[in-house]
């Protein structure tokens, strides 16, 4: 009797537990004034289009051909009946990316795996408070002080890649060809970490030197978490189901490891901070020379900054977070591409080498030579973010009603013509950043080769209508647009440079050698067949005079 007493109980738990699950998985009905689009038809349920996507190399060819069916704005179903609108044309994306933080806002996906990575800092933040914390950092990230952390740029490149170097060539040397093949995915995630460590906050991760450092073993984890199978159910149902992200997966675990290393480091540098002020030293010793410690300058000098003391301590994990993932993921899988691409064009390869030779006659690059000196340089980078850019889309949510103007006119799904596009308030919104980057409205017949060139005499064709940084979005766009977009160039040409002056790179197989996408926390190219994101090249070693 009293088992049969309990499965009323279960019986009403489960049915209050189904009616949840249907009231968060049925999308709520849109406005009637809502522009209807068209695009292509539901293929599952449970995960909709957004599985498929995520699995593609290339998810910017996928939208390449929806945007040839059904136009330059179109939807895209989603996980248990939910959907997103797509939007193709440059104006539109201008027009999204003007109004983030205020008119579209982060869904709740992304906002919880935010929290649970960065904490509720300026990647989280949303409106007004954004705006006070971007405007709080921004000095920490202008030119000008770029420009005078580019000693410490030189200095750790030069450290860095000189005990790269000095492995490198005993390997090659020990070789019984006058080549040996390098995971070069595995040495640009020990230089990129090095690098950030010392320029960004302050930190010598030692990884080159061959330290066993937490924070890169986490991150090579991300690899096998990823693959995990109830973290992939979780991430592909985690945008209806957001707060999905909180379980105790291995990804999730992993997760919580990484912010707490940086949140012991955070901390390290603060005690030092602090006892700089109260020794009465200056502030700007070697050892504090970084982005961070920029940021707890703040604290002081009549602070027009406008943040508190208190406040500015307590974001000091959050930047150190949100610095190591831009700086060292989103540069390393950079770097990666770079060699990638430069090893299927030898030509362009010889091209970057004889530029770089030429001008810097064996010399470390200048500053003024970085940014403006070396235009194949400039060319051959930008060229990589053009075509892999480490995020493919940006999704937000609609905050408010809004009507959206398009370049031209386009056929609505009722048959109408319009150049606006009726947004209402709670619609999902995505900017496919690698359509956008590579699309051959926008780009040419030749927009997803490899062609360094269109950057020195300008071939971008309707590219010019995309507001970004140089007609690109790999650095976002509007509020959110990357504030270390600078550090991140500059980092990346004084690591790219001294590499191809150095040494010559061949894909193993050939031109031809088949790359595929790994995921990671962000996800990263891999040589088909190879164990992990594995991406192993032939080195030579060249003599420079």
């Amino acid at each position: 009797m009293e088992s049969v007493g309990r499965y009323p109980v279960i019986s009403a738990a489960f049915t209050a537990l189904l009616t949840l699950f249907i009231y968060k998985a049925i999308p709520r009905s849109w406005s009637s004034r809502a522009t209807p689009l068209k695009g292509p038809k539901n293929i599952s349920f449970i995960f909709g289009f957004y599985r498929y996507i995520q699995e593609q190399d290339d998810p910017g060819a996928v939208y390449e051909t929806w945007s040839r069916t059904y136009g330059p704005a179109f939807t895209v179903p989603g996980p248990f009946g939910t959907k997103r609108v797509v939007i193709c044309d440059p104006k539109a994306n201008s027009h999204f990316y003007s109004r983030e933080t205020y008119g579209y806002v982060q869904p709740k996906l992304a906002r919880v795996f935010i929290e649970n990575l960065f904490g509720r800092g300026l990647l989280w933040s949303e409106g007004d408070s954004h705006k006070r914390q971007r405007k709080a950092i921004t000095p920490a990230f202008s030119n000008a002080a770029i420009r005078r952390l580019s000693a410490v740029f030189h200095d750790s490149a030069h450290k860095d890649l000189f005990q790269m170097k000095v492995s490198w060539d005993t390997i090659i040397d020990n070789s019984k060809t006058e080549y040996a093949v390098f995971d070069v995915q595995k040495w640009m995630n020990h230089v990129s970490l090095d690098a950030i460590g010392i320029a960004g906050f302050g930190h010598n991760f030692e990884a080159l030197d061959g330290k066993n450092s937490p924070v890169l073993d986490i991150f090579d984890s991300f690899d096998d978490a990823n693959t995990d199978f109830f973290s992939r159910i979780i991430f592909f149902l985690g945008p209806v189901f957001p707060t999905l992200q909180n379980l105790p997966t291995r990804s999730n675990r992993m997760l919580r490891r990484l912010r707490e290393t940086m949140g012991k480091i955070a901390d390290e540098l603060l005690e030092r901070s602090r006892r700089v002020k109260l020794d009465g030293k200056d502030d700007t010793v070697t050892a504090d020379k970084s982005i961070i410690a920029l940021l707890v300058k703040s604290e002081n000098a009549g602070n027009q900054l406008r943040m508190s003391s208190e406040e500015v301590l307590a974001q000091m994990e959050r930047y150190q977070n949100t610095l190591l993932l831009a700086g060292y993921e989103t540069t390393s899988i950079s770097l990666t591409w770079a060699l990638i691409e430069l090893s299927r064009r030898l030509d362009k390869q010889e091209k970057l080498r004889h530029e770089l030779v030429s001008t810097l006659a064996g010399a470390d690059p200048s500053w003024e030579q970085i940014t403006s000196g070396l235009p194949y340089l400039d060319a051959v980078v930008h060229e990589v973010l053009r075509l892999h850019p480490p995020v493919s889309e940006t999704t937000r949510v609609a905050a408010e009603d809004d009507v959206m103007p398009f370049s031209a006119p386009f056929t609505a799904a009722d048959g109408s013509i319009t150049d606006k596009l009726f947004v209402a308030k709670g619609t999902i919104v995505s900017s496919p950043i690698a359509y956008l980057n590579n699309s051959e409205m926008l780009w040419g017949s030749d927009s997803r080769e490899f062609v360094p060139e269109r950057w020195l005499d300008e071939r971008f064709d309707r590219a010019r209508e995309i507001t970004g940084h140089r007609h690109i979005l790999t650095f976002s766009d509007g509020p959110r647009i990357c504030l270390g977009r600078t550090f991140a160039l500059v980092e990346f040409k004084i690591f790219l440079a001294m590499m191809i002056v150095h040494y010559r790179f061949e894909l193993p197989g050939g031109p031809t050698t088949s790359i595929v996408k790994h995921p990671s926390i962000l996800p990263r190219p891999k040589v088909k067949g190879c164990e992990g994101g594995q991406v192993p090249l032939k080195v030579w070693r060249l003599e420079v005079d």
